[in-house]
């Protein structure tokens, strides 16, 4: 994406710049301040912006923080795995039929994916076949 006048890149939905932000802190070695992002992000957005953001993912339960000097340092509460079982759980308890859920789910999974689910689950590869 091109930047426009002021330098910064256009506005994106405010998913993709979680999402954007949540990737940068999964690869830091150690929580970041708002400051840190901001920086990382090359001048993409302001700080206040980032601050906004980090604050909302917060109230989310996205990111944990820590108080570091006069500001916050903020982390993953998970890594990017745990984030996708977190969809997947929500996806399901939004569901009022979750036997139905469960059952498309296992009926689409591959025959390697169902072996690793039961694996994963303590039961033979093999049964139920």
């Amino acid at each position: 994406m091109g930047a426009d006048a002021s330098g910064r890149s256009p506005k994106q939905p405010n998913g993709a710049r979680e999402s954007q932000i949540l990737g940068l802190l999964q690869r830091a070695d150690a929580a970041l301040t708002p400051g840190e992002v901001t920086e990382l992000l090359s001048g993409e957005l302001t700080y206040s912006s980032v601050v906004t953001i980090l604050t909302r993912m917060h109230t989310k339960g996205l990111l944990t923080r820590s108080a570091r000097g006069r500001a916050y340092a903020y982390a993953p509460v998970t890594d990017d795995a745990g984030f996708a079982a977190r969809r997947m759980r929500t996806v399901l308890e939004e569901r009022p039929d979750r036997e139905a859920v469960l059952a498309r789910f296992a009926d689409e999974l591959s025959d390697t994916d169902a072996d690793l689910l039961r694996q994963l689950l303590g039961a033979e590869p093999d049964a139920g076949r």
